[in-house]
């Protein structure tokens, strides 16, 4: 997945390193930030820089690194005045040691005392051997965190530093990026609500080898799916095809026919419909509130208008064939028309290769198809299927809005400000 270079452009974002082995990773999550147009100051522990030199992170951040031995009240280059600079603090690694620290309030390292000061959410990425990071007192620990506005991001199972292969890695930078992004661009109006996205071109079977399908890359519904995300959503993607390095909270079906589309289709729209469950509070007796926000559904998937009348097993040979193999085809069940509309918010993708009539083919689904909205893209040599980039048009029965052609993250994010008009 493309990062877009003013994703995070005028964001702030204080990052905390402390001991641990992942400690090198930092340097690529700093990267990402930076890559994404934030301005990034890095705090690290004693501990921290026995693994890493501070020269690291600063010749990346091009800004100073504040450590326990030069902080300075002549300045804002102190526990205080760098807490309230920052939109986000990011602890990538913390150490379970770190973790009991911050649960008890203690402050004895500069991070920990910007931790006390800063009053906003912080994200932590906890790093340790899988029986540090499974005691439980780390464990309590952590659930105490989540009284005062911590977030963890859950550790992975793989092989540790101490060659064991069990929980307790940190997370991939990337999905802490991803983590960050969605903290800083969150919207009310996207957060916790459930929205599925449809994506790619469906793959119909002619026998056990041979398909017939469509050039739809599915990029654009992975980079919605995206932008639901950093928006706050709670996603779910049927797709035949996905992009690279997605959040991993991103629930996703894998799936190739139309028919197994539709039937997995069918029961989000269910499930969605029934609204989410709040999180569990940590504070004795408080309810756990059913969250009802009305739903919502991209269909960017490029559904098969026909598909085979006999599919056929194994595989069939051209000595059976002969010269001339004529496929016989029906027509297929339109998803967009048939699918429960009902109760959630529906817009359509219509692809279309002729400017001449493409608008009135895409105005024709909100009024035949029951469509709240429609985006248009005109596929031509300059906006081809499968590229980075993409424009559309935002049509709905009061008007259309023009989106600029950008790549598709950016323009998923702009298309998102647009449906929550719907």
């Amino acid at each position: 997945m493309h990062i877009p270079e003013n994703l995070l452009r005028g964001k702030k974002i204080l990052l905390g390193v402390t001991g641990s082995i992942a400690a090198y990773k930092s340097l690529e999550l700093l990267r990402l930030y930076i890559k994404a147009g934030a301005e990034v100051r890095v705090v690290m522990t004693n501990a921290a820089k026995k693994f890493v030199a501070p020269l690291s992170f600063e010749a990346l951040s091009r800004n100073r690194v504040l450590d326990d031995t030069n902080e300075s009240w002549a300045d804002d280059f102190n526990h205080i005045k760098i807490s309230q600079w920052a939109d986000l603090l990011v602890i990538a690694p913390v150490t379970a040691n770190t973790i009991a620290k911050l649960s008890n309030g203690i402050a004895d390292t500069i991070l920990t005392q910007c931790a006390l000061a800063y009053p906003g959410i912080k994200l932590l990425a906890p790093s340790a051997n899988t029986n540090m990071i499974q005691n439980p007192m780390i464990q309590a620990s952590q659930k105490m965190l989540a009284i005062a506005n911590y977030e963890i991001i859950a550790t992975q199972t793989k092989e540790l530093a101490c060659q064991v292969v069990g929980d307790g890695a940190m997370a991939e930078p990337l999905e802490i990026f991803w983590y960050s992004a969605r903290t800083l661009l969150k919207n009310d109006f996207w957060s916790d609500r459930r929205v599925i996205v449809t994506g790619g071109g469906t793959i119909e079977k002619l026998d056990d080898v041979r398909i017939i399908s469509n050039r739809s890359s599915g990029k654009m519904a992975s980079a919605l799916a995206t932008a639901l995300f950093v928006r706050g959503a709670d996603v779910n993607l049927i797709a035949t095809r996905f992009e690279p390095n997605l959040p991993t909270s991103i629930h996703t079906i894998d799936v190739e026919s139309s028919k197994e589309m539709g039937e997995y289709l069918t029961d989000s729209i269910r499930i969605a419909k029934k609204g989410k469950l709040s999180k569990p509070s940590l504070i004795h007796d408080a309810p756990i509130a059913l969250i009802q926000k009305v739903p919502y559904l991209f269909m960017a998937a490029a559904v098969s208008d026909y598909i085979p009348t006999y599919p056929q097993q194994g595989k069939l040979k051209k000595e059976m064939l002969g010269e001339v193999w004529n496929i016989a085809m029906k027509q297929n069940v339109d998803l967009l028309q048939s699918c429960h509309k009902e109760g959630i918010k529906t817009i359509a993708f219509k692809a279309e290769t002729d400017p001449y009539v493409a608008t009135q083919n895409a105005r024709n689904l909100l009024i035949n198809k029951g469509a709240d909205a429609v985006c248009l893209n005109i596929i031509d040599e300059t906006n081809p299927f499968g590229s980075d980039t993409n424009q559309i048009d935002f049509i709905t029965h009061d008007g259309e809005i023009a989106l600029p052609k950008s790549d598709k993250l950016t323009l998923s994010l702009s298309l998102l400000d647009e449906a929550a008009k719907v």
